[in-house]
């Protein structure tokens, strides 16, 4: 039995691993419309982010929960795309999987809110 990975070991495996990444992204793009949304969501509020403040904590604290958004959404669609490929019958556990993943992206969602206001509410009252 070969101990080989299957994508190779080193640089080689770190470029595979980038073209799977890019190719991971591509597919959220072109067949989510959630990760489309959130994508411009996040190119709208990431510039802003660096009108609102210099500071690089402040920074810090309102671009990574968007940038967590993205993380959070191809996992979700990672868990529909896997409960799909095992039967697109309606199952509790199906329901049940898909729903957390969606629970997921909400309180991301909830994430960036908190973050956003901790951060400008100073800053305009």
């Amino acid at each position: 039995m070969s101990m080989e990975k299957p994508n190779g070991t080193g640089i080689g495996r770190i470029v595979k691993a980038t073209q799977c990444s890019v190719d991971g992204i591509g597919y959220a793009y072109r067949h989510e419309a959630a990760f489309r949304q959130e994508l411009l969501l996040c190119l709208v509020l990431i510039p802003v982010a660096f009108l609102l403040t210099q500071k690089p904590l402040e920074l810090v604290v309102l671009i990574v929960p968007l940038l967590m958004l993205l993380v959070v959404e191809c996992i979700n669609s990672a868990i529909e795309a896997a409960i799909d490929r095992i039967s697109t019958d309606i199952h509790p556990l199906s329901k049940q999987a898909k729903d957390l993943g969606s629970a997921a992206v909400f309180f991301t969602m909830l994430i960036i809110l908190v973050c956003w206001l901790g951060v400008t509410v100073g800053k305009f009252f």
